[in-house]
């Protein structure tokens, strides 16, 4: 399909964005709804760079989804905050900026900084949605003619649809999330543990690579919670159920068991490396003092069993036991260690 509007009636126009708007809004997933954004780029701007940018919230910062990509392939590996640059001031302001000429303005020297062309213009818009702006679409020297203001109108739909679409994947993204997640702590639930479980072990014997799982339970957690009240026990467990995944390495999957046990799944994890990890976990946890309301200062102890596929079973029930049974006998024997 041309990038230009001539020679087009009002009817193939309504085709295009009918299309676009199914294409969008017939998936609830982020990265295809990218792709079909990627896709009508390339087929409607003619420009030396685009770029898609997605707004990570918690950072406050925007990073590159997807690009027309031949003028700098580093910039999948950049961020850039908001407020800064063209994108950030987009984001910031949630505002269309369109600079038709670059000159000296500062939000383009800094979007430009270290592309291999020379900026003469650019063009940035907000993907803004009902409830908050989700990225940018930046374009640099759109080759703009006397159908501009088609052009213009175009993006602005493309921006509106995906919009759109991206915050309905977010939500449904978001009600998933939630039927995996423990509420207190913020780990996955022991729902989710069956599934992960079974799909790591099928990973392991199809790749033939061990796997490992640690069983924690915390000792005399019912004493907090006799002392303290139940408010502060439940506060406890989400702090310690945050300090386990901090202490845990970023391929490892935490889950809260149940009550006060947790479950760390190592995939790729022999049973030395386990130990070695738990251990760790363990000493450091110990370790730590929890600050809770009011000044209340808290530490507490856990005890911990170590299984590992294959030679601890070859089932999702036979490794979680193992570890299970692990744990109890260092409960009934002392309590404050790890055994594997």
């Amino acid at each position: 399909m041309a990038k230009s509007s001539a020679n087009r009636g009002p009817l193939d126009d309504l085709l295009v964005f009918h299309e676009l708007a199914r294409s969008l809004t017939s998936t609830l997933d982020l990265n295809a709804i990218l792709r079909t954004m990627l896709e009508y780029m390339n087929r409607f701007i003619d420009a030396e760079l685009w770029a898609l940018l997605m707004l990570d919230h918690d950072r406050q910062e925007l990073y590159y989804a997807s690009t027309n990509g031949a003028e700098n392939p580093k910039l999948a590996d950049l961020r850039v905050k908001v407020g800064e640059g063209l994108a950030g001031w987009v984001a910031q302001h949630g505002e269309t900026l369109i600079i038709p000429e670059a000159g000296a303005d500062p939000r383009i020297a800094a979007a430009a900084k270290g592309q291999t062309f020379v900026v003469r213009s650019a063009i940035g818009l907000p993907i803004r949605g009902r409830k908050r702006t989700h990225g940018v679409l930046e374009i640099f020297n759109p080759h703009l003619n006397k159908n501009s203001d088609y052009t213009i109108a175009f993006l602005h739909i493309l921006a509106d649809y995906a919009a759109i679409a991206i915050e309905n994947a977010q939500d449904v993204a978001r009600v998933q999330q939630l039927t995996i997640t423990d509420d207190v702590t913020g780990l996955y639930n022991a729902r989710y543990l069956y599934d992960a479980l079974g799909r790591e072990l099928e990973i392991s014997r199809k790749d033939y690579k061990a796997l490992s799982l640690v069983f924690l339970d915390l000792d005399r957690f019912k004493a907090v919670n006799d002392i303290h009240g139940h408010l502060v026990g439940s506060d406890l467990l989400g702090r310690v159920g945050k300090r386990i995944r901090d202490l845990s390495r970023s391929t490892d999957l935490c889950f809260r068991y149940g009550g006060d046990e947790f479950v760390i799944l190592m995939p790729g994890t022999t049973r030395q490396e386990a130990l070695h990890m738990a251990r760790s976990i363990h000493t450091n946890l110990t370790h730590t003092v929890f600050t809770m309301a009011k000044g209340l200062d808290l530490s507490i102890g856990s005890s911990a069993g170590v299984a590992t596929y294959p030679g601890d079973g070859r089932s999702v029930h036979a490794i979680l036991g193992a570890a299970d049974k692990r744990m109890y006998s260092v409960k009934s024997s002392g309590r404050g260690r790890v055994k594997a």
